[in-house]
């Protein structure tokens, strides 16, 4: 067994605090649900496995958040480097990617590369450390590295209440009513707390996105609303700021039965315009989150119901470029999203070319998988025929 190495000292020591996000998200792990990003890259040609190792080191030396271990209320980089682990080609079943991570003793991310026919390179990292900005800034550097160029770095230790402060005067939001738990709408009976994860390639790329989603969703809501949440990068209020951390705020939102995608838009819009992701942060959340108020309630959250329907994120568009070597050219990203303990679903979408990514994860119980792609036939048609005439338009 080789031995992992420990990162280099940067500069100057990087250490920040953990931040109320990153609390909650280490309350979140400790239900035994992996907190994990898993971000993929696909594509022609070949990455060599040692100089991948060496370019991680020279993207952790500018960007350290993802060396951090945790030292009591702080984060420290003065963990192990992330590994490359090489793998036979395979679904997304094998441990490596079904694996937790551990923030006290690290490593924090660690890579996993495939080569084939298609290669496949998967970076996986906590999702209490980093958030998806964060992972697509550190990969960036990684290939930037790989391509014979300098990375840019994220060594900026900021973390959420930076944002509040940037983001100015901010009204108080309503707290979302609790709901005590919204039946499943993928599969019935008992869950067996692994991830089902479903990919589909769109040849589309819409406006709104995550209202498109939401709505297709509300569909197939078996009661009469679910429940909706939006992450929300708040970087968008400092874009100066090269952070890492994990600095994804949320919009909850209700869903009702046969949603239109318009008013879900409008829903979302009018939340980022009134700040509402900044609002949610002068909550006390573990008296006031509309989900669980205490690690025994989110434990009793046993898989059947959940306070959540869907969590729906858009990426935004992914240049594939940022991802090309020599002898490498990208095909394809996606993410693998967690399981989340209080929501039933989680969508990802990425914009690559004239194409939509999306992935979907939820449960597998019986009759999840059929749901899913039910579900997924769904938003497809939504987002391929969004440019045409709207028959509920006035």
């Amino acid at each position: 067994m080789t031995t992992t190495p420990t990162a280099e000292s940067p500069a100057r020591p990087y250490t920040r605090r953990i931040s109320q996000i990153e609390r909650g998200y280490l309350n979140a792990a400790a239900t035994g649900t992996p907190q994990l990003i898993q971000m993929v890259v696909e594509g022609e040609g070949n990455i060599d496995p040692d100089a991948l190792r060496d370019a991680v080191r020279a993207a952790c030396l500018a960007g350290p958040g993802l060396t951090v271990r945790r030292r009591g209320a702080a984060w420290k980089a003065d963990g192990p480097l992330p590994p490359v682990v090489e793998l036979p080609p395979s679904d997304f079943g094998s441990p490596f990617h079904l694996r937790d991570l551990d923030v006290v003793t690290g490593p924090v991310c660690e890579l996993g590369l495939t080569a084939g026919p298609v290669t496949r390179l998967v970076v996986r990292a906590s999702h209490i450390v980093t958030d998806g900005r964060g992972l697509r800034q550190w990969i960036a550097d990684v290939f930037r590295v790989l391509r014979g160029e300098e990375p840019v770095g994220a060594a900026d230790t900021a973390d959420d209440t930076h944002f509040r402060t940037a983001a100015g005067k901010v009204s108080p939001a309503p707290a979302p009513a609790r709901l005590e738990g919204l039946p499943a709408v993928l599969g019935a009976g008992p869950a067996d707390g692994t991830p089902l994860w479903m990919r589909r390639r769109v040849p589309a790329c819409p406006s709104a996105v995550t209202a498109r989603i939401a709505a297709a969703v509300s569909r197939r809501l078996p009661a009469g609303s679910g429940r909706l949440v939006v992450p929300v990068d708040l970087r968008r209020h400092d874009p100066a700021v090269r952070s890492s951390a994990n600095l994804t705020s949320q919009v909850v939102l209700d869903l009702r039965r046969d949603d239109h995608w318009k008013r879900l838009h409008g829903e979302i819009v009018g939340s980022l315009l009134r700040k509402r992701d900044v609002a949610v942060l002068d909550r006390d959340f573990l008296r006031s989150n509309p989900f669980a108020n205490s690690l025994r309630e989110a434990r009793d959250l046993d898989g059947t119901r959940f306070p959540c329907t869907a969590i729906v994120s858009d990426h935004g568009r992914v240049d594939t470029d940022d991802y090309r070597t020599p002898s490498f050219t990208p095909t394809g990203f996606f993410t693998l999203p967690m399981l989340v303990p209080y929501a039933e679903m989680f969508i990802s979408a990425f914009r690559v070319g004239d194409s939509t990514e999306l992935t979907l994860a939820c449960r597998e119980r019986p009759g999840a998988r059929a749901a899913a792609r039910s579900l997924l036939d769904d938003v497809e048609h939504a987002l391929v025929t969004a440019d045409r005439p709207d028959p509920q338009a006035g």
